[in-house]
């Protein structure tokens, strides 16, 4: 290769990245949304593949009838969503007292009991400023969450119309062997699937066992507490307890000392436990993960893709030591396994 040809080698390499750089800026916001749609096509590939190849249905037919598939199971829980922290939202705002008093009631326990003052005028003041905030924040949040979930539908859309030709350019690019390559892409889809399908599964047992648990000892707002405690689930480490440990301990304070011990109880060796179960289940049946893998990957992927880091950050680490473990083999072992001079 003369000077010229590594010139404009590498000068496409630099315009690559510099244009790569700038579009990645401006999709930011929309990241959720693209890796949503990646995550939904790995599930629903073999369902393409059967449509197009063995039933015989047009390409775009099939892509508008596994997108309209997708549309309504994951609109129907977003508007569900929607609707009850929208509710809860109205409620709080027509009526901030009603979300104070508890608050209140809690502090005066806590000074009865203490006789530590935890909610002086100056900290109530500032809760009630603080509400519209909250509000303001949560309400942007489920625009940013409308929007992304337009564009997972829609990019989905085209991933499923460009299919195994948009798989194989993408395998094409990729800086591997075809052995390196394959490894590469058995793990992805082996973690994006068992994450996509056991979080989801997850969230929902532990919301529904703890609603249960909610119902039997006589907690407030006990499909609120549901919907907080499948979310929780996704928390590395502490997970489910941010939410029952602080209804027992409010139990406690009012002196309701068998519904307290019972949540605890119940919150420490079921609801818990069941966390740890269908973990190690799914982890056996659908990918084997090590178990802080999952966890700092969590940790690693919250910050960096939002709530879809839950599936991708296990990912972008298990990759990490994939590819350490792809440079040992491919140089490190070469080198070691050289003749003697």
């Amino acid at each position: 290769m003369n000077i010229k040809e590594q010139y404009w080698k590498y000068s496409l390499i630099v315009i690559i990245l510099l244009i790569g750089v700038i579009i990645f800026r401006q999709i930011t916001p929309f990241l959720g949304g693209l890796l949503g749609a990646l995550t939904i096509y790995i599930l629903v590939r073999n369902q393409m593949i059967y449509l197009t190849e063995t039933r015989k249905m047009k390409r775009s037919l099939s892509a508008f009838l596994i997108t309209l598939e997708t549309a309504l199971v994951f609109l129907v829980p977003a508007a569900l969503t929607i609707w009850l922290l929208v509710n809860k939202l109205q409620d709080i705002n027509l009526a901030p007292q009603t979300f104070i008093a508890p608050i209140q009631q809690t502090a005066v326990i806590i000074k009865e009991k203490t006789g530590y003052d935890v909610l002086g005028s100056d900290t109530l003041s500032f809760i009630v400023s603080l509400l519209p905030r909250i509000g303001q924040a949560i309400m942007g949040g489920i625009s940013n969450l409308a929007i992304n979930l337009f564009v997972m539908i829609f990019v989905l859309y085209f991933m499923l119309i460009g299919g195994q030709k948009m798989e194989s350019y993408v395998n094409d690019i990729l800086p591997f062997n075809e052995t390196n390559t394959k490894d590469v892409i058995h793990e992805i889809n082996m973690i994006v699937r068992s994450n996509a399908i056991g979080i989801p599964l997850l969230a929902i047992i532990q919301g529904g066992v703890a609603m249960i648990g909610y119902l039997i000892f006589g907690a407030p707002n006990i499909w609120l507490l549901g919907f907080l405690t499948c979310f929780a689930t996704v928390i590395p480490m502490v997970g489910t307890a941010l939410v029952w440990v602080p209804v027992a301990a409010y139990f406690a304070l009012n002196g309701e000392w068998f519904n307290a011990i019972g949540l605890f109880a119940y919150g420490g060796l079921i609801i818990s436990q069941l966390d740890n179960l269908i973990r190690f289940i799914i982890q056996k049946k659908m990918a084997d993960i090590h178990p802080l893998i999952t966890i700092f990957g969590v940790v690693v992927g919250l910050p960096l893709f939002g709530f879809m880091g839950v599936i991708f950050g296990p990912l972008l680490l298990s990759l990490f030591f994939l590819f350490v473990d792809m440079f040992k083999k491919e140089y490190l072992d070469s080198r070691n396994n050289l003749p003697a001079k």
